[in-house]
């Protein structure tokens, strides 16, 4: 599949906002008193890291 600059630069841009809620995420449920919410906000981390993940794919 061939993509064109602005695409690229879209993805890099998506890739970019998911690493940095997966970032946030992280941060939040390491300061997490409540066993459900922490374990949400880490599955919600690993979602989006999933998703940048994905959207890397599309660069290779």
């Amino acid at each position: 599949m061939n993509i064109n600059h602005m695409e690229l630069e879209n993805i890099r841009h998506l890739v970019g906002s998911h690493q940095t809620v997966a970032n946030k995420l992280e941060s939040y449920a390491n300061q997490c008193q409540d066993p459900q919410l922490k374990q949400m906000l880490i599955q919600d981390a690993q979602a989006a890291k999933n998703s940048a993940q994905k959207l890397i794919g599309f660069l290779q």
